[in-house]
């Protein structure tokens, strides 16, 4: 799912005056979705998985208290991200794990301590995804996130981010604990799924906007199935790793990729990135 990126030059720093396509991608405060992206993402993603389940049960502090303590680093971190004048790729990625965090424990607490139990909670979810790509599109016409370029769309594309990492969460632990195919075939699944939106968008006419949020979407079961193979019990099917060392050993993987890819705002993609599919 690799694509090509072009530079571009940026535009003023305001983000409420109206603004044309173009300057929309160069005033964008989130990376180009280049092969880089996807690769921090399952990182952020499996970091989410070890890190919830570190904070709520290898620490013993429950679901809601997990829940609580992860929305308010969230919430900083958020409120730094949407004060940003320009693109800041540590802050940025911060409040991407921090999402992943949260929605895995908000996902256990559902389905664990309200007991609505993964196939009841995982539509819950998807339909809360669909509403907000859904009000994000009759408010702004785009779901795109090469057009993030207002307030408005910033704050539907956070609020997209964090169910979708909740929703992912869910379906990571129905497809793996639920089903027969146990942490690997579970990866393997949502890979063969992966694989086959990348197929998609080269050689179908889908809108790439839906695409990367189906992509988006995929990455966190995967993200979550990885990080239960890593340590869940070998009884379980798990290698049994520590969750407080994955977690950190993950999140010192992310820091080294963000510095490697140097991906920045005023880079557009062709995938997604802003080209002629608006929705």
């Amino acid at each position: 799912m690799v694509a090509t990126t072009i530079e571009l030059t940026r535009g003023t720093d305001r983000m409420d005056e109206p603004i044309d396509q173009s300057s929309a991608s160069m005033m964008s405060k989130v990376p180009a979705v280049v092969l880089g992206f996807w690769i921090i993402k399952i990182c952020a993603t499996t970091a989410g998985e070890t890190g919830g389940d570190a904070l709520s049960m290898t620490l013993g502090l429950g679901y809601a208290v997990s829940t609580l303590i992860f929305l308010g680093i969230l919430i900083v971190l958020l409120v730094a991200q949407v004060g940003a004048r320009t693109y800041h790729p540590f802050l940025y990625w911060g409040v991407i794990t921090a999402t992943t965090t949260t929605g895995t424990t908000i996902s256990d607490y559902l389905d664990r301590t309200l007991g609505l139990g993964y196939p009841k909670s995982s539509l819950l979810l998807f339909a809360a995804v669909v509403g907000v790509l859904a009000l994000w599109r009759l408010t702004t016409g785009s779901v795109s996130v090469g057009e993030i370029a207002t307030r408005p769309a910033e704050l539907f594309y956070w609020a997209a981010i964090l169910f979708s990492n909740t929703l992912g969460t869910a379906l990571g632990d129905f497809v793996a604990t639920t089903s027969s195919f146990g942490f690997d075939g579970g990866a393997l699944v949502f890979s063969t799924a992966l694989a086959l939106i990348g197929a998609a968008y080269f050689f179908s006419k889908i809108s790439r906007a839906w695409l990367f949020w189906a992509a988006f979407v995929l990455t966190r079961p995967l993200g979550a199935t990885l990080g239960d193979l890593l340590t869940k019990p070998r009884v379980e099917g798990g290698l049994h790793f520590s969750r407080v060392a994955s977690s950190l050993i993950i999140v010192t993987a992310i820091a080294i990729l963000i510095v490697l890819t140097d991906q920045g705002a005023e880079q557009a993609t062709a995938f997604v990135g802003g080209g002629g599919d608006p929705a």
